[in-house]
């Protein structure tokens, strides 16, 4: 069975601030990602084509954290990292700090593709990008008033010494997917600005092949939340390794680690598939961007606790 399921971040805003615009707004947003990452694969496409497809919808859509409506850092520049893998032969590429080519993803995809490299980071990642022929915006393209406005709110904070009262939009933010085509194939593909304010040079666990990005033959993943967790237990293989060894469902193996991680500091969620394509959406945080698409065809997205929406 073909399958997809999306997020866009764990760093959703809070359901008191959101506006029934607004939240259509997102809604629709994740519908769309959905609509581009299916259409792949009802047409037989492959599943490392279809979270291309989804990743790039988000990455266009100044709503969500990623590409095109990312977080600046302390220094007021914007830092986006990427990472995608394919499950069938554990092919991966990863991007980090670059700020130049519209989607990510793409560059992720074309270090995998081009290269005999994994991460590649800055000028480097950007020479890979222009070498495929990716597409370049300048930087101004990439900021919104948002996400300059969230910044300055959280470096007058800063200079304040005042106590850290930031709403999961502004401590962190991803967006993601997976898939599984006809063959059977999995694929994940996760994007990020990353946090707000957060130091320059700072890489999270998005583009680590393993923590906040993973597909082999049993699962595919795509994780959001707090980065430098994720990495240290290495969220995305965890889910992979309790499936494999322990022969745990990919429900019970997801919803543990995400349980667990928020026991150490993790907050935020991910998105996963098993071998047979049922979706998983587990988080921790007050809410989290998300969809799939369900049996009959609909797709379903949501964003707090609420039930899905069906579109």
């Amino acid at each position: 069975m073909i399958s997809i399921a999306i997020h866009g971040g764990a760093g959703t805003m809070r359901a008191a601030d959101l506006t029934a615009a607004m939240t259509e707004a997102r809604h629709e947003g994740l519908r769309a990602a959905l609509r581009a990452g299916w259409s792949v694969l009802r047409g037989g496409g492959a599943a490392l084509d279809a979270v291309s497809a989804a990743v790039c919808a988000l990455e266009d859509d100044p709503l969500f954290n990623a590409g095109h409506g990312a977080v600046l850092t302390d220094a007021g520049t914007i830092e986006m990292d990427a990472g995608i893998m394919n499950g069938a032969d554990r092919r991966a590429g990863a991007v980090a700090g670059i700020c130049g080519p519209r989607n990510p993803v793409l560059g992720a995809r074309a270090v995998m593709e081009t290269t005999p490299h994994l991460l590649m980071i800055g000028a480097g990642a950007h020479g890979v990008a222009r070498d495929a022929g990716l597409v370049f915006m300048p930087d101004a393209y990439f900021e919104t008033p948002n996400r300059r406005a969230a910044l300055e709110r959280e470096m007058a904070r800063r200079a304040a010494g005042a106590p850290d009262t930031r709403s999961d939009a502004d401590r962190h933010g991803t967006v993601g997917a997976v898939a599984r085509d006809a063959g059977g194939h999995l694929a994940a593909a996760t994007s990020t600005g990353g946090m707000t304010g957060k130091r320059s040079g700072r890489v999270g666990d998005t583009p680590v092949i393993g923590a906040g990005t993973y597909a082999d033959d049993v699962c595919a993943v795509s994780c959001t939340g707090t980065g430098e967790v994720f990495i240290r237990y290495t969220a995305a293989a965890e889910i992979a390794a309790r499936i494999r060894y322990k022969g745990e469902a990919i429900g019970q193996a997801a919803g543990d680690v995400v349980a667990e991680l928020a026991g150490h500091g993790g907050d935020g969620g991910l998105i996963a598939l098993g071998r047979a394509g049922e979706p998983v959406l587990p988080f921790n945080s007050s809410g989290m961007y998300r969809g799939y698409v369900d049996a009959e065809g609909r797709l379903c997205t949501a964003i707090h606790r609420e039930a899905f929406r069906y579109g």
